[in-house]
């Protein structure tokens, strides 16, 4: 049965972030909601898998994680005065590190923007004009991002 829990575990994730990703791209937000229960489902799975003090200690990753992603997002708008970072972001970001913890959260964010780069090039060879007041929804890139930096701890060790 432990040799399910993470496939099952993953797959429910997957739905989360595949419902994520439609909803930001339609409507420009991610949901309080969808963030909760990634982060209710990734408590979970800690929970089950490891102990009651491991999802303690996601919490506190999860806490420490908001925290700073909430306030890089307050020092960008002081300095561009536009919001570069959205809320629903910066939560996804905090249910995000229950999944991956403290360590995962910089390989997320990486795969998170390469993924994002690459979308705007393809958009740019595809004729789409870009400017620097084009918006372009970041949270399907992190849910992509959390997808596979978990998958690159789970199965091959990294971070």
């Amino acid at each position: 049965m432990e040799t399910l829990q993470f496939p099952l575990f993953f797959l429910l994730l997957c739905g989360l972030c595949g419902a994520l990703a439609v909803i930001d791209i339609r409507r420009g937000i991610i949901p309080d909601g969808l963030n909760l229960a990634i982060a209710g489902l990734g408590l979970a799975r800690t929970i089950v898998t490891a102990d009651a003090l491991a999802g303690v200690e996601a919490i506190r990753d999860a806490i420490i994680t908001g925290v700073i992603c909430w306030l890089l997002r307050r020092l960008y708008f002081a300095w561009r005065k536009i919001q570069g970072l959205g809320l629903g972001d910066v939560k996804f970001l905090a249910a995000a590190a229950v999944w991956v913890g403290l360590s995962g959260i910089p390989m997320l964010i990486l795969i998170a923007a390469l993924a994002a780069l690459a979308a705007a090039g393809g958009l740019q060879i595809a004729g789409h004009s870009l400017t620097r007041q084009t918006s372009l929804p970041f949270g399907p890139f992190l849910a992509a991002g959390l997808l596979a930096a978990l998958a690159l701890q789970q199965w091959l060790g990294v971070i």
